[in-house]
């Protein structure tokens, strides 16, 4: 296939219960429909085969996947994950998702796979293994020996880019949390990441106020003015190409997406919200700031329909594809 990557991208299958088996199998399957990159998953076989009669193929080394991979699905197995039953999580799936994703980033980080795809996991099931981790990005920045303040959650759709300046926190914490150091990092962050990742050379930067219509001058709130507009000062002062803060309001249809390669969102459905109902088959979570290339389908294990065959492989798609672009911007940049 055109603009391969010299060597594959490693595919965690997450847990083995959910839709991560399916759409990696459906990605595979559509691979010269996408012109996907190749790529080999790690997990457990039999979680594929509950969900899939397409060919499998188990590896011994990841080198032999790109010889594999037009034929069927190269698989490095990871220990059995005991009883496999779609839309049914347990302990030992749980467990199988994060051996294969410890494999999988480790894989990547030797440069044995040139970048890192992860389908979704179950924290509920994660944390009652003894998983100390958010999620699986603060778990993959920590073994590239990252500090997780130090990267930024991206998510990436065809005509959209947001970044969240918080994640999983309460509304009400939200304020509490924004400081001008944050959103100047996270900033920073983001420019360097659109570079990188995307061969944006002179990347254009939008942030997003905290309150309705950017706080009105002061009578809606302070952060606007506090906050957002100092951090704006010093990444202009940098040479960042930045604007705002701006009323979230109005700037995510058609001709304001158009002003701008990212939007800067104070917290999580801000920049969820637009992204979800834009490109919601289309979504990719991207982690910017780490050593290695790192995408993810921006949605869950959807336990419910696992098993079922109405899993849209979309998301799963559009991750590998964007990987595999990211890791050529990298090459031709380093």
């Amino acid at each position: 296939m055109a603009d391969d990557p010299a060597t594959p991208l490693a595919v965690a299958l997450g847990d083995p219960a959910g839709i991560g088996p399916e759409i990696v199998a459906k990605a595979w399957a559509l691979r010269q429909v996408h012109r996907l990159p190749p790529f080999f998953a790690v997990g457990d076989c039999r979680a594929i085969r509950a969900v899939w009669d397409g060919p499998v193929v188990r590896i011994a080394d990841p080198s032999e996947a790109a010889e594999r991979f037009h034929d069927a699905l190269p698989v490095v197995q990871v220990e059995d994950a005991a009883d496999i039953v779609p839309g049914k999580p347990n302990m030992a799936g749980a467990r199988c998702s994060l051996d294969a994703l410890e494999l999988a980033a480790g894989l990547t980080r030797s440069g044995v796979a040139s970048g890192l795809v992860t389908a979704p996991v179950s924290k509920a099931q994660l944390y009652a293994i003894g998983f100390v981790h958010p999620g699986q990005t603060e778990f993959i920045a920590e073994r590239c020996g990252v500090a997780a303040d130090n990267v930024v959650m991206l998510l990436a759709g065809p005509t959209l880019r947001t970044v969240p300046i918080t994640t999983h926190l309460a509304i009400r914490d939200v304020p509490d949390a924004l400081s001008i150091e944050l959103i100047v990092a996270k900033a920073r962050v983001a420019e360097r990441g659109l570079v990188r990742n995307f061969g944006i050379l002179h990347p254009r930067l939008a942030i997003a106020g905290l309150n309705p219509h950017a706080g009105e001058e002061g009578a809606l709130g302070r952060e606007e003015i506090d906050l957002i507009a100092p951090a704006v000062e010093i990444l202009r002062e940098e040479g960042i190409d930045i604007v705002g803060p701006l009323a979230a309001d109005t700037m995510f249809h058609e001709r304001a997406r158009a002003q701008y390669d990212v939007a800067l969102c104070l917290y999580h459905d801000q920049a969820l919200i637009p992204i979800k109902t834009l490109h919601f088959d289309e979504g990719v979570n991207m982690t910017l700031g780490l050593p290695i290339v790192r995408t993810a389908p921006d949605h869950g294990t959807a336990f419910g329909i696992a098993g079922l065959n109405q899993a849209h492989p979309g998301a799963m798609i559009a991750a590998i594809a964007l990987a595999g672009k990211a890791v050529r911007y990298r090459a031709t940049s380093a």
